[in-house]
């Protein structure tokens, strides 16, 4: 049986990569639906990029428009890493048609309540907004989670501030909501997704590909890069959720207890992992620490050629 999910993201090069290895998993992964939310760039953008990425795979997944704005703290987007559209490389259309009607939130409320008795599975790839309003609103879909496996926090330095990674600091009372709501959660913070960073020869087989998808993603991972990031390579942070989701015998990790800092000063959004059970509380995420970059690679050049 496939595993019921519905991909919450805000594209960015690396959520278009993960949009594109779910659309190419069909065998399993049903993607009930994707929401969208304002992080690497606005809301309306995060949107239109959802749109063409999915016409770039030729799917027709429903796409819903979601939170414009974090909970409590303004907005702050990331076009000085993913360029002005939040996918700079790309070179893709506009999108063909339209988002579904109806709010984000709503869409993941009601895919929820409706989902199969073992639950519906969250990946989040931006920040967490629109799930934490779906909670707050409907407390009732809680049970029918079956997990959340998130993109975002860091064990070590963040990247948008020393403290704190991009998608946990742009809306922290969110994060703060999820980490706190009770269901399995697996993070894929920083320290792991630093390491996934495909090799030169894998980039160029991707761009041997000889398809649109394979000049797009080709595109992607040989930007311009701002230094200051941490990497030269493009780090592929939110694939590995999808990854983690069809092989994770490639990821390793262990369960710690995470607490999120809203407050405003300068370690907002830091996600403080217990890695040592220094703090004696119970775990509420499984973190994961390590991943076999280049196996996964290799897997995901395989998912990507069999797309357009």
């Amino acid at each position: 049986m496939r595993d019921a999910i519905i991909i919450d993201t805000d594209p960015g090069q690396d959520d278009a990569v993960a949009l594109l290895l779910a659309f190419a998993s069909a065998d399993t992964l049903d993607v009930r639906v994707i929401t969208t939310v304002a992080g690497n760039v606005p809301v309306e953008r995060t949107t239109a990029n959802a749109l063409r990425i999915r016409d770039l795979a030729g799917s027709a997944v429903p796409i819903h428009r979601g939170a414009e704005a974090p909970l409590v703290v303004a907005l702050e987007t990331a076009e000085f890493v993913c360029g002005p559209d939040g996918l700079a490389g790309a070179d893709l259309p506009p999108p063909a048609s339209a988002a579904a009607p109806g709010h984000a939130v709503q869409a993941i409320i009601e895919v929820c309540r409706a989902a199969p008795d073992e639950g519906v599975t969250l990946c989040p790839l931006g920040p967490l907004t629109n799930l934490a309003l779906a909670f707050r609103l409907a407390p009732d879909i809680l049970p029918k989670v079956r997990r959340i496996v998130l993109m975002g926090g860091a064990i070590g330095l963040g990247n948008i501030t020393p403290a704190a990674e991009f998608n946990i600091h742009v809306d922290p009372h969110a994060a703060a909501v999820v980490f706190g709501a009770g269901r399995p959660i697996v993070m894929f913070g920083l320290g792991v997704t630093l390491q996934a960073i495909a090799s030169h020869e894998q980039v160029g087989r991707i761009g041997a590909l000889g398809t649109a998808t394979g000049r797009a993603v080709h595109g992607m991972l040989t930007r311009p890069r701002p230094g200051g990031l941490g990497t030269a390579g493009h780090p592929m942070h939110d694939p590995c959720v999808i990854a983690w989701l069809l092989w994770p015998e490639l990821f390793s990790g262990r369960d710690c207890f995470v607490e999120v800092e809203t407050g405003a000063g300068p370690l907002r959004g830091r996600t403080t992992i217990d890695w040592n059970g220094r703090m004696k509380r119970p775990p509420n995420a499984h973190v994961v620490a390590t991943v076999a970059a280049h196996d996964l690679f290799e897997r995901l050049v395989e998912r990507l050629a069999t797309l357009p």
